[in-house]
Order: structure tokens, then C-alpha cells, then sequence
């Protein structure tokens, strides 16, 4: 690790980096975007190609980092076949090309599905997170100890700077029932913010729905698919029709008993998870069994992660969940964050903005992901999100997100000066319908080939 890299990481611990202006970090940032640079363009097979291409060979300016940074569909990027034809060396091949260490340690020898195929790679030190790709293939972001562990330790930093929720509150978990998709790095997160903030004696909810794998969504999509081309065979539309129907009788399930566990436990300081999409119609079936802030402690805390993921709430959708769980702002917990980063943004309590600490360069790129916008670091600009994740240790930090944003690099209203983001985050895919990165198309078949 590089000095500059070193020395913007060193403000994580005590989240202390908030209140430093843009313009005192910047060259420092661009130092640790060329030490970086440095350390991995011989490591990262895909990075190197890029730098090659563009002609870079040093960082100078934040301008120059750009034609290096990753679309968000790189980390999708490997051929489909690799998964349906269970080519597990192809796919290990093709992580090595994200990598900053070599995968060829992987033992291979007991990978019968895919599902197998992580848990090789994990053994190997090489710690896969796949994305849910609901709507498509899973993206496959790997992660080494180091990131974990960093993840962890940032998230309960930034917990503990955008909130008055505090390390030994010993609080009582409690929250919605879902199909939770399981990934190495929300597994660690997890486990360091309840050790963090819930008290390990008292009860804890368990949904008992099995988590969502890498390897039941990929049986989905694909039948999906067959079934939409016409192709699936009639057992094979029987089975998905069944199990999509087994599911859906175990969420509701799950969820009532979930309901059940919240108003038990109504008395309680209670630690509440989720995202919005499942914590509203979770507070409406509260509600309709007659119980609302009047009946919960006045200090229970929050953790909110992501957007609204296509949800459609009504507009008073935030105040619904505040007053049913009697949530006061200082101890609801928001957060701006994605898979392809290891590090949270954390929401201010009085500007109501996202907060990037100094080791996250903030990059706002035109829609097509091409060029940085002018005016970087004076007012605010609106535009693509894409950033550098100086913190990341297990592949390349730099990634253009499906996300517009507006930044803002003046003093926000809670007095911090650290860039922050305003609360009204969209993905162009979703207003859209599609969304076309101008490098996606040039980084895929990059990949393939060297895959």
C-alpha cells in the first residue's frame, strides 16, 4: 500500500475524514489513484489492457483515470455457457482477469454446480459476491480477506458518524422476513454490525427460508428464459411454477411470524434491517394488527440500506415506517453504497445527503460514462456515478455505476465539507428502460478474450 493510499484509508477508523474539503484532498487523491495504478496494471489482466489502449502509464489528474475505470458490467462480463456447460475452469479463468491475485489455486476437483464453484474459490482466499441479477446474470465481484475485514470495520464506523446508534448499545435485532442473497461480503458485514450494536444474549429472529445462492438464481433466470422462448420442457414449467409457489407460501410465512417477533419485542431498543421495499409493507401488516409508535421504545435505531430496487411505495412511504417503529432521526441509519464497492456513504442527519470520505474518489462522468464532467470540485454537478474505491484490495477500485447522481462540493448543511450526494438517486435503467455505458461493450469482449 502506497503512502497516499495510506494516509487518505488512516481517516476510516474514527470516520474522521467528513469534514475535510474536496480541494485539500485532491492531489493527494491523485497521487493514490498512481500508486495504485502502479501496483496493480501488472496484476489486473483487464487493467492493464485498458491502460495500454488509452496510452496511460501514469495518473495526473483525476481526468486521467477515467478511461481505466470498469463499467458495473464488467463483473458480467463471462459467457453464460461457462455456467450452463459447468466450464467452472473457464469461469475461474475469467475471474483471474478481474483479479488482483492469480485464481489458479482454486481446487476444482469437487465443483459440481456453481454454488460449489464460490465456495472453491472462497477456500482459495478468493471471496466471491454474486449480485442477485434478477433480471439477468449475476454479477461476480471478487473480494479478498482484506476487503472483508475493511468492509466490516468501515461499516460500523460510518454506522456510528451518521447516527447516534453506538458500538455496545446491546440492542435487540428485529426487522422484516425476505430471502436474503447470500454474498461473503454481506455475510461479514453483517456479523460486525451485530456484534457491534446487538446484544448476543437477546433472541433473534430466524425466518427459516433458505438463502438466496448464485445457484437457485441461476436455475430461475434460465428456466425463465426457456420458458419465455418456449423451449422449457412441461415438467420443467411444472417445477418452477411449484417452487415459485412453495416460496411464496414461505415469505408470507415467514413474514406474519416476523410481525409476531417485532411486537414481542415492541418494548425492547430494538436494531431494525432492511430496505425500504420490504420494511413498508412490513410496517403496513404491523399496523393493521393495531400496533404503531405509541406502543415502541422511543430509541429503537435503524439500518437502511439501498434505494427503492423498482418498488413501488406511496410518496409518504419513509414517514409510514418512522411512525409505525417511532424512529426519531438520530437513530435512523442511511446509507449510499453498491456491490461493486467496499465502502458505505453515510447519510447526514440535517443535510440529509450521502457523505464521501476521503479514500472514495467521487468521479461524476457524462451519461455515457465517457469523459468527467467540468467543474469538478466547485458548486455542484449532476451526472453519472462512478467512483475509486482507494480501500479495495482483491480487484480494481474503479467502477462507473447505472447510477445519476448529484454532487455537491460546497459545506453541506450539517457543516461537513467532504463532497456529498443529495438523496435523489436514480438509475438511468430504470427511467430509461435501458442504459448504455459507452466502454461496456469494448471492456466485454476484452474479457472474452482473454477468458
Amino acid at each position: 500500500m502506497g503512502e497516499a493510499v495510506y494516509e487518505l484509508i488512516s481517516y476510516m477508523p474514527d470516520a474522521s475524514g467528513f469534514d475535510i474539503p474536496f480541494a485539500e484532498l485532491r492531489d493527494l487523491q491523485v497521487r493514490a489513484l498512481n500508486e495504485r495504478l502502479q501496483e496493480r496494471i501488472d496484476k489486473i489482466k483487464l487493467v492493464k489492457l485498458r491502460a495500454d489502449e488509452a496510452g496511460i502509464t501514469e495518473i495526473r489528474s483525476l481526468a486521467d483515470i477515467v478511461p481505466l475505470l470498469l463499467p458495473h458490467t464488467a463483473y458480467k462480463s463471462y459467457p453464460e455457457s461457462f455456467l450452463t456447460e459447468r466450464k467452472w475452469d473457464r469461469l475461474t479463468k475469467w475471474l483471474g482477469t478481474v483479479s488482483t491475485y492469480p485464481t489458479d489455486d482454486v481446487d476444482l476437483s469437487g465443483v459440481g454446480e456453481i454454488d460449489d464453484w464460490v465456495e472453491a474459490c472462497g477456500q482459495a482466499g478468493h471471496f466471491v459476491s454474486c449480485s442477485s441479477g434478477t433480471t439477468g446474470k449475476s454479477a461476480m465481484l471478487v473480494a479478498s480477506q482484506a476487503d472483508l475485514d475493511f468492509a466490516s470495520q468501515d461499516g460500523v464506523a460510518a454506522v456510528q458518524w451518521g447516527s447516534d446508534i453506538r458500538a455496545g448499545d446491546k440492542r435487540t435485532s428485529a426487522g422484516a422476513a425476505g430471502a436474503v442473497a447470500y454474498t461473503p461480503r454481506n455475510a461479514a458485514m453483517g456479523m460486525a454490525l451485530m456484534g457491534a450494536f446487538v446484544d448476543p444474549d437477546a433472541p433473534r429472529f430466524q425466518s427459516g427460508l433458505p438463502p438466496v445462492t448464485v445457484g437457485s438464481l441461476t436455475r430461475m433466470i434460465t428456466l425463465r428464459k426457456a420458458i419465455a422462448d418456449g423451449t422449457a420442457k412441461p415438467g420443467e414449467i411444472q417445477e418452477y411454477e411449484e417452487e415459485s409457489a412453495a416460496r411464496e407460501k414461505g415469505l408470507r410465512e415467514a413474514q406474519e411470524r416476523a410481525v409476531d417477533d417485532i411486537i414481542a419485542k415492541r418494548g425492547e431498543r430494538l436494531y431494525i434491517t432492511g430496505m425500504w421495499g420490504s420494511l413498508h409493507p412490513f410496517a403496513e401488516m404491523v399496523r393493521a394488527r393495531g400496533y404503531s409508535a405509541k406502543d415502541f421504545h422511543p430509541e429503537n435505531g435503524v439500518y437502511l440500506g439501498g434505494g427503492l430496487k423498482r418498488a413501488r411505495l406511496p410518496a409518504d412511504y419513509r414517514e409510514y415506517v418512522y411512525e409505525t417503529f417511532n424512529l426519531h432521526p438520530r437513530f435512523i441509519y442511511q446509507m449510499y453504497g453498491m456491490q461493486e464497492l467496499g465502502t458505505s456513504m453515510p447519510r447526514c442527519q440535517e443535510g440529509g445527503r450521502y457523505h464521501v470520505p476521503p479514500w472514495l474518489v467521487c468521479l461524476p462522468l457524462d451519461k455515457n460514462g465517457d469523459a468527467l464532467l467540468p467543474g469538478v470540485g466547485e458548486g455542484a454537478i449532476e451526472g453519472r456515478a462512478a467512483f475509486f474505491d482507494l480501500a479495495m484490495d482483491g480487484r480494481w477500485g474503479g467502477v462507473i455505476s447505472g447510477d445519476h447522481i448529484h454532487v455537491d462540493y460546497g459545506t453541506c448543511a450539517c457543516g461537513n465539507r467532504s463532497p456529498s450526494i443529495r438523496d435523489d438517486i436514480y438509475r438511468y435503467s430504470d427511467l430509461e428502460g435501458d442504459d448504455k455505458i459507452g466502454c461496456a461493450g469494448t471492456v466485454d469482449a476484452y474479457v472474452r478474450g482473454l477468458s
